[in-house]
């Protein structure tokens, strides 16, 4: 009797692991991302909230992506702030969907984007972008991505555990963001003022220094802006001119780093406070 109690306690053991591993995949894949619980926009400062706009359950980066992370994948680092804890930045949308698919295959994953550099993209109107590829999602796939900017704006906002905070974690700038005022060596006062800024030496900040948000997530206030998957136009635009960014950065202003601003940059277009997270469906 005994012997039979011990074995029914195994494989009950076996069975909690075999689901544990269903629901949750590879513990070594999803290394640094956190679960974001699908729902509709509870943060009353969202621009989602109110509508009928509804995210299904995903991961996200719990960090922004490394220059550690980068080189590790990519053979180089293009940032102009140097650290293996510091933010990648100095990156195009271009570079990190190639990014996602480089180490989703470095892991055994399924790339997500279809790269296809030899056809310009319908969907792009910008008369700045040189380049200019066609990237399309592969249906399934299991991947690393960037996060529709719904996606970003939901775990921004702190998902269902949401207390409507006007930035990621928290109603004081102060306690989750680094931006134009406090990313230097001194705390700075007045208006914004780009030679205030360099005089102060801003630059980007080690991640996960300031406060989480509600999620757990950090810096998605502030330190470096975020590339989302999304046009710039109206919410969830098929085509545009420019991609979403989200989230400000160290030399943007405070309202930068709201939950819901909207930013916008070319898909070619690189910049010092330019970097992002990676996110991968349920």
């Amino acid at each position: 009797m005994r012997k039979l109690f011990i074995c029914l306690i195994f494989a009950m053991m076996v069975i909690a692991s075999a689901c544990t591993q269903n629901e949750n995949g590879n513990s070594e894949h999803l290394k640094g991302l956190v679960f974001v619980k699908g729902g509709t926009f509870m943060n009353t400062k969202s621009n989602y909230f109110g509508k009928s706009t509804t995210v299904s359950s995903f991961y996200i980066g719990q960090y922004e992506v490394t220059q550690q992370e980068w080189k590790e994948i990519m053979g180089s680092n293009p940032s102009a702030f140097k650290g293996d804890h510091l933010p990648v930045e100095m990156v195009s949308w271009y570079d990190v969907v190639e990014y996602c698919n480089k180490r989703s295959i470095k892991e055994g994953l399924q790339p997500y984007y279809h790269i296809d550099k030899n056809n310009k993209d319908p969907n792009n109107r910008s008369e700045f972008d040189p380049i200019q590829w066609t990237v399309t999602i592969r249906a399934g796939a299991n991947g690393y991505r960037l996060p529709t900017e719904a996606e970003w704006e939901y775990a921004a906002g702190g998902g269902q555990l949401s207390k409507s905070y006007t930035y990621s974690g928290s109603n004081q700038a102060d306690e989750v963001a680094w931006y134009w005022k406090n990313a230097g060596d001194h705390i700075l006062t007045g208006d914004w003022s780009w030679p205030a800024i360099e005089n102060n030496k801003n630059k980007t900040k080690t991640i996960g220094l300031q406060k989480p948000n509600e999620l757990g997530i950090y810096d998605m206030s502030g330190n470096v802006r975020e590339w989302c998957w999304n046009w710039y136009g109206d919410l969830d635009s098929s085509s545009g001119a420019w991609r979403v960014v989200k989230g400000g950065g160290w030399m943007g202003d405070v309202s930068n780093s709201e939950v819901s601003f909207r930013g916008k940059f070319e898909a070619s277009g690189l910049g010092p406070d330019q970097g992002f997270r990676v996110s991968r469906s349920e």
